[in-house]
C-alpha cells in the first residue's frame, strides 16, 4: 500500500508521501515522487500501485515530455501525455500482470503549475489514463491508503486555508495512517510549491523528526475526548448503575 496526499490551497501545493516498498517478504525505502522544473514550469507526480508499472511510465514521461514542448504551457497538456504513458503501458503490460493474477493499478497525482496556467492545479490520474481536476471544493487527494486520514482532511482543511495549516493537517493525516496501515511508513517525503512562483522545495522527514508532534498530538486528542461535552452520556452511565445495583 501507499500514502501520497495532494492538497492544493490558495496559497499552492502540499505533496507529502510515505516511501515503504512491500516487495514479497521484504520492505525497502524508495521514493514515490518524481519533480520537474524549469523555466516557466514547475510541477511533479506522486504515484501509487505496482512499483514496476510506475517506473516504466515514467521513464516513457520523461522521454515524451522532453520531446513534445508544445506540452509545456499547460499542465493539462502534461496530465495528457502522462496519461498517453498509462495507456501505453497498460497494453504492453496489462495481459501479463492479469496471468499473474495481478492488477493494473497505477494511480498518479500530477500537482504544478505551467507559464499559461492562470495558478496552480492538482489532478488525479486513474490507471485507465483518464483524468480529473481536483478543485477547490475537496481541495485534497489521497491515492492508497485514503480512509485513515481522510477524516481529520475532512474535518479541518478548506481552500483558505495557509500552506502552513494545510501541511500540518497532512502531517495528521500522514501520521494516523502510517499508525494503521502496516505498510505505510517514515520516512515521510514532502513537495511544496507556491503560487506563480515555478520553484519546489523538497524535503524528507525521518520518525524522530516527528515523533514529539505525534506524541503531542496524541495526548491532545486523549484531552479532548476526556473534556467533551458528557451530560447525556453520564445519564446513560446512571441508569446502567441504578440497574446494576436492582439486578
Amino acid at each position: 500500500m501507499t500514502f501520497c496526499l495532494g492538497i492544493n490551497v490558495e496559497q499552492g501545493l502540499i505533496g507529502i508521501a510515505d516511501t515503504r516498498v512491500v516487495a514479497g517478504n521484504e520492505c525497502l525505502v524508495a521514493k514515490k515522487t518524481a519533480s520537474y522544473q524549469g523555466p516557466g514550469f514547475a510541477f511533479f507526480v506522486m504515484n501509487s500501485g505496482l512499483r514496476s508499472l510506475r517506473d516504466k511510465i515514467l521513464l516513457g514521461f520523461e522521454e515524451a515530455f522532453a520531446r513534445e514542448t508544445r506540452a509545456r504551457d499547460r499542465l493539462f497538456k502534461v496530465v495528457n501525455t502522462y496519461a498517453q504513458q498509462v495507456r501505453r503501458v497498460a497494453e504492453e503490460d496489462g495481459a501479463a500482470l492479469q496471468r499473474a493474477e495481478l492488477k493494473f493499478n497505477s494511480h498518479a497525482l500530477i500537482c504544478g503549475q505551467m507559464a499559461g496556467d492562470s495558478s496552480h492545479r492538482l489532478y488525479l490520474v486513474y490507471p485507465e489514463g483518464n483524468w480529473v481536476e481536483i478543485g477547490p471544493d475537496t481541495p485534497y487527494q489521497i491515492i492508497g491508503a485514503s480512509g485513515f486520514g481522510k477524516p481529520i482532511l475532512e474535518r479541518s482543511l478548506k481552500q483558505s486555508d495557509s500552506m502552513l495549516y494545510a501541511f500540518k493537517v497532512g502531517l495528521l493525516a500522514f501520521d494516523a495512517t502510517r499508525l494503521c496501515a502496516a505498510d505505510v511508513d517514515f520516512p515521510m517525503d514532502v513537495i511544496l510549491y507556491a503560487k506563480g512562483s515555478f520553484l519546489l522545495v523538497e524535503h524528507r522527514y525521518e520518525r524522530d523528526d516527528l515523533r514529539e508532534i505525534s506524541n503531542w498530538w496524541q495526548e491532545r486528542m486523549r484531552r479532548s475526548v476526556q473534556e467533551l461535552p458528557s451530560d447525556w452520556v453520564e445519564a446513560a452511565f446512571s441508569r446502567l448503575t441504578r440497574d446494576a445495583l436492582v439486578l
